[in-house]
């Protein structure tokens, strides 16, 4: 790297601009000494045409003057600061060959790879600024898809609550109740078919009395008391045999009541 390159990084500021500046200086200090010329003149013609009065026209005379003047100090200032440009730029903002420099914040730096190698190095800068920025992606989708998540595990959580009476104990005993269901069914589907001559006088309306109940149920009662009066009780006792008989046998009620006992405990511990 060029050393005269290093100078505005060390000065904090660029040594050409400062000569401009100065010769911009210079130069506006020629035109503010060319206008108080100006205004001397003028006063000076007005008052040589207060003395004399011989008509004199003084304005072409005094504008090529002021050119004349304008332009000789211009062309002494452009040459001496042209001067005073280079000799600064060599003497004063210059760098000599064999000295040695290094700049603060390059201290410690290898300046002397290739630009091929920078090349390269500005390449991987550049693969992984990209590499940076996928990341920055894949964590923004991450945190995105992260409030989603959470907004279901609520949504989920709230889901369980209210099916957290699933979880009760009594729906065992819910589950259990198809099976002893499907038994007392088949029970009693193993019942001989009941004739109704025989379940008539056994399903009469409680709010009647027997004799009430129809032409059946009169003669039932009236069996009933003659048979009470002759002192047929054993007979009365056969006939409830027979009847029991024509519902079903001793072992198929047992079953049929034991399936009922069964499903009343069932439903009385759900109660509970």
């Amino acid at each position: 790297m060029a050393k005269h390159l290093l100078l505005p990084e060390i000065l904090g500021f660029s040594p050409q601009l400062l000569l401009d500046d100065i010769i911009n200086i210079a130069n506006n200090a020629v035109q503010d000494g060319v206008n108080g010329m100006e205004e001397f003149l003028e006063k000076w013609v007005e008052a040589r045409a207060e003395r004399q009065k011989d008509g004199w026209d003084s304005t072409q005379e005094v504008e090529q003057g002021l050119v004349a003047f304008q332009t000789l100090l211009e062309h002494h200032t452009d040459i001496a600061f042209d001067f005073f440009e280079a000799w600064s730029l060599r003497n004063i903002f210059a760098i000599p060959p064999d000295l040695p420099i290094v700049v603060p914040h390059q201290q410690n730096l290898d300046l002397t790879r290739p630009p091929e190698r920078e090349q390269e190095l500005m390449d991987e800068l550049e693969q992984l600024r990209r590499q940076l920025d996928s990341e920055r992606r894949l964590q923004r989708m991450y945190r995105h898809a992260l409030k989603l998540s959470e907004r279901q595990r609520k949504r989920d959580e709230a889901n369980l609550e209210r099916l957290a009476l699933l979880r009760s104990p009594s729906l065992d005993v819910f589950g259990a109740l198809p099976a002893k269901f499907a038994a007392m069914f088949n029970a009693v589907a193993g019942l001989p078919p009941l004739d109704a001559s025989a379940a008539a006088p056994l399903a009469h309306d409680p709010g009647k009395r027997q004799w009430e109940t129809g032409a059946t149920g009169y003669r039932n009662w009236a069996v009933a008391q003659l048979l009470d009066r002759a002192g047929a009780g054993s007979a009365a006792v056969d006939a409830l045999t027979e009847r029991a008989d024509e519902i079903g046998r001793a072992e198929q009620l047992r079953m049929a009541v034991d399936a009922l006992g069964a499903v009343r405990t069932d439903l009385d511990a759900v109660q509970k």
